[in-house]
Order: structure tokens, then C-alpha cells, then sequence
């Protein structure tokens, strides 16, 4: 038995296909069949049903799949740790991060590691929360990060931190005048919101619930930069984590108005595959984009 053909299957069986296997490995079809064979032989048991399309594992090989997946990941980090030799990390870290975490968060960090380790390099795709668990499901993302992270099958959670939320409203909003706010002020208030059905807007909607006030929804949308272009031209006000309007405060495009908004908080976190271990410069790229979220001052 050897790697690569624990490689093949493993590739036949996540496309549910021997072509596209054998493509994958640069083999001909006949070799990725007589390769699985192989193994069936060797263990004794039909590890996939071939009388239906798309391929389906047999119970049998659901587990020989997740226990070759885990030893190429192991091997693939035993490669990666002896190729390294130490600081000298290469590759490409694959992330995945909602909108908001991505444009706010990860720059810094980025620029700190590769910095550190030319080398290697970070490819960062921003997508819809839903898109970034699916990405670190298929292995197409080595870490996601979200707020509001969940654990799931298959799906480990790393803590980045809890974020103060704030309303957020144009200078020329007449809340930016009041000296001290009160969470009835908002009553009937035009608001900007997130979408339903985003964990963020049910947050939310269950403060001012718990507040006994009904803001008037003017707008949804499902990320945070939009919503603050609305709010900056008098759309309405919004509640946004403090930390990605900061810019915005700063060049007088928006107002934190006086409210003090309990314990409303967004924690954010990486998500990644439970159970399988990071390769060295994923590992390196986690440790600085926790010490950058934990950094005082921020």
C-alpha cells in the first residue's frame, strides 16, 4: 500500500467519478480502477458501490476514505514541515473571510507574514458567510474566518474576539447632535440593516426587541460595507461593530452616536477542519491573526 494510491482513491471518491480521479493524478481511468481494486483486495471488503452513478462509498469505504484523508493530511504536513526547515515557510495559505472581517482584519496580518516569510504567500477570497464554511468543508479554504463562528461536523472553531457594537449615523443626522441618547430615541428611526436571516440582524432585532423599541427597516443588506455607504448619505442609522467604522469616524463620513449598547457583541473566528493538523505556515498565519485581533487599543 502505498501514498499515492491512497491518493487516488481518496480523489476517486470525492468526485464520485474514476476519470475525473485518474485526471486528478494523472493516470488513465484503468489504473485509478485497478489501483481501488487493489486496496479492496488488500482489506477485503467493496469499498465502492460501482452500480450507481455517481460513484457512492459503501459503509466500508466512508471509513477507509476518512482515515486516508486524514494520513495524506498528516503526510502533507510532514512534507511541508521538512521542506520548511524551520522560518523558511513556503507556500500558500488559502483563507476565506466574510466581507467585513476581510477588508478590516486581515490586511495587517497579511503584510505581517508575508513580510516575515517571502516565501510564502496568502491567497484571501472574500464570500457570504455560508460560502466560507462551504469552502473550509471542501478543503478549498485552509481557514475561514466569520463571525459568529459555529462548530459543526467535520467543522472546528478557533476565538478571535467579542466586538463592541455601536449605532452609527451621518454628521449631519440629527442623533449626531444629542449629547446623550437613549435607546427610546430610536423609535419609529429609519434603519439600515443586515439581512434577515443573518445571525448579525437576529442579534439585533432581539436587542431592540428586549428594549421594547421598533425601528423602521429602510434598507437590508448582507454586508457591512454597504450598509455604511447608506447610512454615510442619511439612509438611516445603523448598529455596526465599532471596529469597522473606525475609518470612517476618523474622516468625519460617520458618527458614533452616545448610546450605550449593553451587551451586544460580534465575536468572530477562525474556522477550519477539525481534526486535521495545520501545515507550518497555516499554523504560523493563525498564531499572527490572533496576536493582531488581541492587539490593546483596538
Amino acid at each position: 500500500m502505498q501514498i499515492r494510491h491512497l491518493k487516488v482513491f481518496c480523489d476517486v471518491a470525492a468526485t464520485r467519478s474514476f476519470s475525473r480521479g485518474a485526471a486528478l493524478n494523472h493516470v488513465t481511468q484503468s489504473a485509478a480502477t485497478q489501483v481501488v481494486r487493489q486496496i479492496e483486495k488488500h482489506l477485503g471488503v467493496d469499498l465502492i458501490d460501482r452500480s450507481k452513478r455517481p460513484l457512492v462509498l459503501s459503509p466500508a469505504g466512508q471509513i477507509c476514505y476518512q482515515g486516508s484523508r486524514e494520513i495524506l493530511d498528516r503526510w502533507t504536513v510532514i512534507q511541508e514541515q521538512v521542506r520548511s526547515r524551520g522560518e523558511d515557510l513556503r507556500g500558500v495559505v488559502r483563507v476565506a473571510a466574510i466581507y467585513s472581517v476581510g477588508i478590516y482584519a486581515m490586511n495587517r496580518t497579511m503584510q505581517a507574514f508575508m513580510t516575515r516569510h517571502p516565501k510564502a504567500k496568502v491567497r484571501l477570497e472574500f464570500l457570504p458567510p455560508n460560502r466560507v464554511y462551504e469552502e473550509v468543508r471542501k478543503q478549498e479554504a485552509d481557514l475561514g474566518v466569520v463571525s459568529y463562528p459555529r462548530v459543526s461536523r467535520g467543522i472546528a472553531v478557533i476565538p478571535l474576539r467579542n466586538e463592541e457594537m455601536c449605532l452609527v449615523c451621518s454628521p449631519a443626522h440629527r442623533l449626531a447632535r444629542i449629547r446623550r441618547l437613549g435607546v427610546e430615541q430610536l423609535q419609529g428611526e429609519a434603519f439600515v440593516a443586515f439581512e434577515a436571516g443573518l445571525m448579525i440582524r437576529r442579534e439585533i432585532d432581539g436587542y431592540l426587541r428586549r428594549q421594547g423599541v421598533q425601528v423602521d427597516v429602510v434598507m437590508e443588506f448582507d454586508n457591512i460595507e454597504t450598509i455604511k455607504q447608506a447610512v454615510e448619505i442619511g439612509a438611516g442609522v445603523s448598529i455596526l461593530p465599532r471596529p469597522t467604522v473606525q475609518a470612517e469616524v476618523e474622516r468625519r463620513s460617520l458618527e458614533i452616536a452616545p448610546l450605550a449598547i449593553g451587551d451586544l457583541r460580534r465575536p468572530l473566528g477562525i474556522i477550519h477542519r477539525a481534526r486535521r493538523p495545520f501545515a507550518p505556515r497555516v499554523a504560523r498565519f493563525v498564531e499572527l491573526l490572533k496576536a493582531s485581533q488581541q492587539a490593546p487599543g483596538e
